[in-house]
């Protein structure tokens, strides 16, 4: 009987990611791949058994079936831990109008921005919400991303927020892509609280949280999902945001938060101080809140893709970031209206230009230390063996082309849980 189910072989590069001490890598060891030339994987149940160089593994390994991967690179699926992937309808126009010099918050003071998306997509019904999103997964996936963060947000009312936590359920498990969900009902100020926003919060802390904690476990869901908040000028103050994450996390959820995108507020500190897992955006963090997350367990994501998209010059300061000793990762921001781009590979060549990171450290920080971002770094975004067989194999001689190239797709196979779900013949089901 074979030890082992799928041996791929040969690899001219495996990356293996391993985790530092059991954690994410932080500060200057981000970037260590744990490279094996003439690489090799026994996979067995869905998880890495071994990896090695191809002459140790077939000696220590018979295997049902073997993958051939001369010439290419193994590395881990890519871990995406910020998307706001459910949505309806476009903002084309907006973009149209940015490009002719109005800024994205007079576009939302306007009414347009995020509640343009909310209009659209409140009216939908779960199974629209869910034929909507399902295209743009499957090119997320064939671009190598195996675990996505998914959130709410675009309901902005109770009713259309549950149903965009049950569309994120329902592509979860119909779906190959791992997607984990987060709660953004503090995502804007709708158009019928416009003057009050404090009566808005009151509805996300006394109604929304608690009916998004019931609807978690009418679904099963195994945990509730994370709260987020966009602690940000003209969204949510530093005391709204204080407010909703302590009554989010008295009910048991997990935190993230949206700081310092355009204005720093001092949300960074908060996020340390509640224990936030991650701490998205960080483009205006003061060096004195850098530092702070130096100290944290709470991860720094950077979203390049978003000022990249509003035409912005100021990105993440990642090398300070990394001087503090901070935990660094990188995520797509995939929405409508300043980043629909659903390849990481993108992100990750802008990030090496953008945020002045090595093609090594681009790779880690989409795919280790994103994982740890969503609480799951212990269990994907490493080939190291134990983690589950999320594996992509890309189309290039040398893992430094991720950060090279741009604008074409390296990705040539992935496999999910030890599953081909992406080959030369498409996208595949579930798994």
């Amino acid at each position: 009987m074979p030890d082992v189910d799928l041996l791929l072989h040969s690899a001219t590069q495996l990356c293996v990611a391993p985790p530092d001490h059991g954690g994410p890598q932080r500060g200057e060891a981000l970037g260590d791949l744990g490279l094996i030339e003439d690489g090799a994987l026994a996979l067995k149940d869905g998880r890495v058994l071994a990896a090695g160089t191809t002459a140790d593994l077939r000696a220590r390994f018979s295997a049902a079936r073997e993958l051939d991967c001369a010439g290419k690179v193994l590395c881990p699926g890519f871990v995406d831990p910020h998307t706001h992937l459910i949505w309806m309808g476009d903002r084309a126009v907006e973009f149209e109008r940015r490009i002719a010099g109005a800024t994205y918050m007079e576009i939302m003071a306007a009414g347009g921005g995020i509640m343009s998306t909310v209009r659209a997509t409140r009216g939908a019904s779960v199974e629209a919400l869910v034929a909507e999103a399902r295209p743009r997964l499957d090119r997320m996936l064939a671009h190598g991303a195996t675990t996505v963060e998914v959130k709410t947000g675009y309901g902005l009312e109770t009713r259309a927020e549950l149903q965009q936590l049950e569309a994120i359920v329902a592509l979860d498990r119909s779906h190959p892509v791992t997607l984990v969900p987060t709660f953004l009902g503090a995502h804007a100020i709708p158009a019928e609280y416009q003057g009050r926003a404090d009566a808005y919060v009151d509805l996300v802390v006394q109604e929304m949280l608690p009916a998004v904690a019931e609807k978690a476990r009418e679904l099963h869901l195994p945990t509730l999902p994370f709260c987020d908040v966009f602690c940000e000028e003209g969204a949510f103050d530093l005391a709204q945001s204080r407010r909703i994450l302590e009554a989010a996390r008295a009910l048991g959820f997990p935190l993230k938060i949206h700081v310092d995108e355009f204005k720093s507020l001092g949300g960074t500190s908060l996020a340390v101080e509640l224990g936030a897992l991650s701490a998205d955006h960080l483009v205006t963090t003061p060096p004195e809140e850098l530092a702070l997350l130096g100290k944290a367990q709470t991860v720094a994501v950077a979203l390049p893709c978003t000022p990249f998209g509003l035409g912005h010059h100021e990105y993440t300061p990642a090398r300070a970031l990394l001087a503090e000793g901070a935990a660094l990762a990188l995520a797509s921001d995939c929405n409508p209206g300043t980043a629909w781009n659903e390849s990481m590979p993108f992100v990750m060549a802008l990030a090496c230009r953008t945020l002045r990171l090595t093609p090594g450290q681009v790779l880690v920080a989409a795919t280790l230390n994103a994982a740890f971002a969503l609480g799951m770094g212990d269990r994907v975004g490493s080939l190291a063996p134990g983690y589950a067989a999320d594996v992509l194999v890309l189309d290039v001689p040398d893992y430094r082309h991720l950060g090279y190239r741009f604008g074409a797709n390296p990705v040539a196979t992935v496999l999910k849980a030890g599953r081909i779900v992406v080959d030369a013949g498409g996208v595949y089901g579930a798994a």
